[in-house]
């Protein structure tokens, strides 16, 4: 008698900063593996995590992610650190041109997502220059006006 596993595959699982694409224009992305603790694994698949305030730095050849912050899983026994910095897993030459594109001026490196890629965590991060004050006013106005024309195409068309 043989037994067989099957992997069920579920819905992806995704944490995004939404606020990112709306604050910053993006210049390129690149996709990273996170070094993590199995707790923070198991939280961040629970969807207890938040991106919104985290940044990536670049230090000695390594990049982390900084001020990335997991909430506790309650039922660890180990000493939790919610905002501890996290090694992000690249290549040597994706890591030169990520510093060199973030010693640009006024260029940042943000997380834009962590996601689940068979199995295994990525974030998502992006080279990006932050807007303006009248860019995202700009962004807001012609996001009314699209759904002001919108829905008086729907009430027309009714």
């Amino acid at each position: 008698m043989t037994i067989k596993f099957f992997r069920v595959e579920s819905n992806q699982m995704a944490i995004e900063n939404r606020k990112a694409r709306f604050d910053y224009e993006i210049l390129d992305t690149y996709v990273a593996g996170i070094s993590l603790q199995g707790w923070e694994v198991k939280s961040i698949r629970a969807g207890s995590a938040n991106l919104k305030s985290a940044w990536v730095v670049v230090r000695n050849g390594e990049a982390f992610l900084d001020n990335f912050s997991v909430s506790p899983w309650k039922f660890s026994r180990e000493i939790q650190e919610e905002k501890r910095s996290r090694k992000l897993l690249l290549h040597k030459k994706e890591l030169k041109k990520l510093e060199i594109k973030a010693n640009e001026r006024g260029n940042t490196i943000i997380p834009l997502k962590i996601f689940d890629q068979k199995g295994k965590l990525k974030c998502e991060l992006a080279v990006a220059r932050g807007k303006k004050k009248y860019e995202k006013r700009q962004v807001l106005k012609d996001r009314s006006v699209e759904r002001t024309i919108r829905q008086t195409l729907k009430n027309f068309n009714s």
